[in-house]
C-alpha cells in the first residue's frame, strides 16, 4: 500500500518552510487564518500538476498568478520547493520539485527529480533528472516509457482528491440534473453525486446498500434514493418514510447533503476510491451523532487510502489518537505545523480529552 509519509514544502503561500510527516489518518487543528486551508491547496496544485498535461498553468492562473502563490510575493520569495517521499512494500519513492517564478507571472521548473531507495540499500540511490525550464511535469514521459518511479509517484498524486461539500446553495451543483456518465470519480464538490450513486446501484449494488444503510441510521425518515435517469441526467432524489412524495436536493438542509456526499464518497468501493482523500471541514452542518459516524467511517476508509482532515471541530477530534494529530499555528507572517508529543501528553489525557486540551491552549492551534 503506498502512502504519503514525508513532505518538505518551502515558499508557498504562508508556508516559509515545514518539514512534515504523515500517517494514514492526518488531523488538522489550528483557528481561522493558520494556514490548514494553504497547506490543503498545496495538495490540489500537485494534483492538478499530475492529472492532466497543460494543468499546473491552469492552476496558477486560477489562484491569480504566481505571485499570489509564493511566500509574500515574488520579491521576497522567487521559487517554491517541495519533496515528497512515498513508501511501498519494496522501497521509498521521493520525487523533488522546484518552481521558479518567470514572465508573466508564472511558474517554469527550476528543478524535477526522482528517486527510488529499495529498502535493503545501503548507499543511496541516484537521483533521476527531469530537466528544468519546463512549464509542466515531465512526470507523464517517464511513465509512459515505462519507469515504475515515475508510475507510482504519478498514481499517488493524480489519484489524490480535495474535498470540500460546502457549496449546498440553490444553485450549487450538487443540487442540478448531473450528466449520466460523469460517475467514474466523485466530484470535489460532489457536482456527480447523483450519478455516481445510480452507477454504484447498478454495477456494485452491496456497496451501494450500504450507503443506503448508513444514511438511513443517520436519518430514520429516509427509505432509498430515487435515482431515474432523464435525458441522459440524473437528479438526487430520495423517498421518505410514511410518505408517497418524492423528495429532492433543494427539500433537504444543508447538512442532509453534505452527510450524504461523505457517506458516499467514503463507503464506496475499494477500488474506486482515492490514494489520498484530503476532507476540508466535513463536520459543517452535521449532528453530533453523524459526526460520530463521520469519525468510525474515517478510520474505517484509511486501511486503504490515506486521509487527511482539516477541522474546526473539537468534537471530531475526540474520535481520534494524539499521534493522529497535526497543529497548526500562524507565528507571524509564517505557518508553522507540528505533531503532536503524544507522551508528553500522557498525565494530561489521564484526565482531559484531546478537544478540552485544545480548548485549553495546551496543543497549540489557538488563536494567539
Amino acid at each position: 500500500m503506498n502512502s504519503l509519509t514525508l513532505l518538505e514544502l518551502d515558499g508557498y503561500k504562508s508556508i516559509k518552510s515545514v518539514t512534515l510527516r504523515f500517517g494514514r489518518i492526518n488531523v488538522l487543528i489550528g483557528a481561522n487564518g493558520a494556514g490548514k486551508s494553504n497547506l490543503i491547496s498545496f495538495f490540489e496544485l500537485l494534483n492538478y500538476m499530475t492529472f492532466a498535461p497543460d494543468q499546473l498553468q491552469l492552476y496558477v492562473g486560477k489562484s491569480g498568478g504566481a505571485n499570489a502563490i509564493l511566500f509574500d510575493g515574488a520579491a521576497v520569495t522567487p521559487q517554491i520547493h517541495a519533496r515528497l517521499c512515498i513508501d511501498t512494500e519494496a522501497g521509498q519513492n521521493e520525487y523533488e520539485i522546484r518552481l521558479f517564478h518567470a514572465a508573466p507571472d508564472t511558474l517554469i521548473f527550476a528543478e524535477e527529480r526522482f528517486r527510488f531507495n529499495r529498502t535493503e540499500m545501503v548507499s543511496e540511490p541516484p537521483w533521476t533528472s527531469l530537466g528544468s525550464g519546463h512549464r509542466e511535469s515531465k512526470l507523464y514521459q517517464l511513465a509512459d516509457e515505462g519507469n515504475m518511479t515515475a508510475k507510482v509517484i504519478l498514481e499517488l498524486l493524480k489519484r489524490l482528491r480535495v474535498y470540500q461539500f460546502h457549496d449546498t446553495s440553490d444553485t450549487a451543483n450538487v443540487k442540478s440534473r448531473w450528466i449520466l456518465d460523469d460517475a467514474q470519480t466523485l466530484r470535489h464538490d460532489g457536482a456527480n453525486l447523483a450519478p455516481f450513486l445510480y452507477r454504484m446501484r447498478e454495477s456494485k449494488p452491496k456497496y451501494y446498500r450500504r450507503i443506503v444503510e448508513t444514511v438511513r441510521g443517520i436519518l430514520p425518515f429516509f427509505v432509498d434514493f430515487e435515482l431515474e435517469p432523464t435525458a441522459e441526467r440524473v437528479l438526487l432524489q430520495w423517498r421518505e418514510r410514511d410518505s408517497d412524495l418524492i423528495f429532492g436536493p433543494h427539500q433537504a438542509s444543508d447538512g442532509t447533503i453534505r452527510m450524504i456526499a461523505l457517506v458516499t464518497l467514503l463507503l464506496q468501493p475499494p477500488e474506486s476510491l482515492p490514494n489520498l482523500i484530503i476532507l476540508d471541514e466535513p463536520e459543517l452542518g452535521l449532528h453530533p451523532y453523524a459526526i460520530q459516524i463521520l469519525a468510525g467511517m474515517i478510520k474505517a476508509v484509511s486501511v486503504r487510502s490515506q486521509v487527511i482532515v482539516a477541522t474546526q471541530s473539537a468534537m471530531l477530534l475526540d474520535y481520534f489518537e494524539p499521534e493522529d494529530v497535526i497543529v497548526v499555528d500562524r507565528v507571524g507572517r509564517d505557518t508553522h505545523f507540528s505533531n503532536l508529543p503524544a507522551a508528553e501528553l500522557e498525565e494530561w489525557l489521564a484526565e482531559y480529552s484531546l478537544s478540552e486540551l485544545w480548548e485549553k491552549n495546551v496543543l497549540g492551534g489557538r488563536p494567539a
